[in-house]
């Protein structure tokens, strides 16, 4: 059988906008193979373990340090994915990960510092985010880069809730 599917990694264009490629791509991870999409929620994930292993904040601290990155990725991602979703061709490219990003930092928002609540947050998020339950799916039909970010908030929401009502009894 013939594979149809389009190439994993977008041609490359005289007129792409830099930025908007950084950012969709997170410094370009997203063109990590296999499975862009985990290569994106391993770096989030990373930076996260980073800054609470390395520096060891206060929850407050790690919880507002949270919501920073979390709204410089929506509110950058939405428009560098839709940028990066024109110029490529593409509705939702594989290669913008910026969406995995946001989900993976909403996932970890009351995570507790250490390495097993982390991973567990990470593994939820990528399961959801894979699976779509309703209506995460559903936001896939928002427009451009809309639909592209909102439906990995949506799963990053749901990996939170599991996540934290795993930790009432782990």
């Amino acid at each position: 059988m013939m594979n149809t599917d389009p190439p994993a990694i977008a041609p490359i264009q005289k007129n792409r906008t830099s930025w908007a490629w950084t950012v969709a791509t997170f410094f370009g991870t997203g063109f990590g193979k296999p499975g862009p999409g985990t290569w994106g929620s391993v770096a989030a994930f990373l930076l996260w373990a980073a800054e609470t292993f390395l520096r060891h904040p206060d929850p407050h601290t790690t919880l507002i340090g949270l919501l920073v990155w979390i709204t410089f990725a929506i509110g950058l991602g939405v428009p560098a994915a839709t940028v990066v979703a024109r110029e490529s061709g593409r509705k939702d490219p594989q290669f913008v990960v910026i969406d995995e990003v946001a989900g993976v930092w909403i996932t970890l928002l009351f995570c507790p510092p250490d390495w097993i609540h982390g991973l567990i947050c990470l593994i939820l998020f990528r399961l959801f985010d894979i699976t779509k339950p309703f209506p995460v799916r559903q936001l896939e039909q928002l427009p451009e880069g809309w639909g592209i970010v909102f439906d990995d908030v949506a799963a990053g929401l749901y990996a939170l809730g599991v996540a934290s009502l795993l930790r009432i009894w782990f």
